[in-house]
């Protein structure tokens, strides 16, 4: 992430967002590295964490973490959950903390120099776009590595910067005991390959290496690589038009350029 050390930092959590994308990736958030991680990178003036909890907070199981990020560094805002019976006579439990966030934000624009905002929520487009008529860097963190990714596509556009969740685990991962990611594997979950050792990354088969599959890179607009793909229907190589000013060519095309090549010398 592109950061300045004179810069004042302000780091927003929506914790269910946050919550949800680091279960689906295998990621146990190592708090208080992450909040190392950001004060390493300039003034961090605020780190606030919003989650709603449930009126019986006593057998809340958010209280635990509640009460630790309250006593090491966080500004916690919560709110009591609001239970609703819906139209099939169903009990709901409502927590939406974004306009808490908004608010918070917009409030705390004109102190800051940039605002990391861990959330996808799409509705938080027109709030980075209004920090950032405001001369506020801004940066947001979730995943698109998921299916359906976290992160919302115009929220992603939006902001000035975009980090995927996956490839901060290194940084900000509580240290996972290797006998618990080999039985996270063996069930199916996904883990974040930047948190498994060589030793337990997957060795790529023959047919992977030989035939390397279209890739996307997502740091940038120019996504999509296509790096050495086989036509089902013919027997030439794709190859990108911006490597190749000839544009798509045949074997037999390819052959007979390599013919001339020869014969000029």
């Amino acid at each position: 992430m592109l950061s300045y050390s004179h810069e004042k930092i302000g780091i927003f959590i929506d914790g269910s967002n946050l919550h949800t994308s680091a279960r689906t990736l295998g990621i146990d958030i190592d708090y208080k590295k992450l909040l190392k991680k950001f004060a390493d990178m300039g003034t961090l003036t605020r780190a606030c964490y919003y989650t709603a909890l449930t009126d019986d907070q006593e057998y809340s199981p958010l209280r635990p973490l509640v009460d630790w990020l309250d006593y090491n560094g966080y500004t916690m805002v919560t709110k009591p959950v609001k239970e609703f019976t819906d139209s099939m006579g169903r009990r709901r439990i409502k927590g939406n903390m974004d306009v808490e966030i908004a608010i918070d934000i917009l409030q705390m624009a004109d102190h800051l120099d940039h605002i990391v905002l861990f959330s996808g929520d799409g509705d938080f487009r027109c709030l980075i776009q209004a920090v950032q008529e405001k001369g506020v860097r801004t940066t947001v963190i979730s995943t698109g590595r998921t299916s359906p990714p976290m992160i919302a596509d115009e929220l992603r556009r939006q902001a000035d910067n975009f980090i995927d969740l996956a490839d901060l685990a290194q940084d900000i991962a509580r240290k996972i005991p290797e006998h618990e990611l080999k039985k996270r594997l063996e069930e199916g979950e996904f883990v974040a390959p930047s948190i498994l050792s060589d030793e337990m990354k997957p060795i790529p088969n023959d047919d992977e290496i030989l035939s390397p599959k279209k890739t996307v890179d997502t740091d940038g607009p120019t996504d999509i690589r296509i790096e050495s793909e086989k036509s089902e229907n013919s027997s030439f190589s794709i190859i990108p038009s911006e490597f190749n000013p000839k544009g798509f060519m045949d074997a037999s095309d390819q052959k007979e350029e390599q013919k001339q090549m020869v014969a000029n010398g």
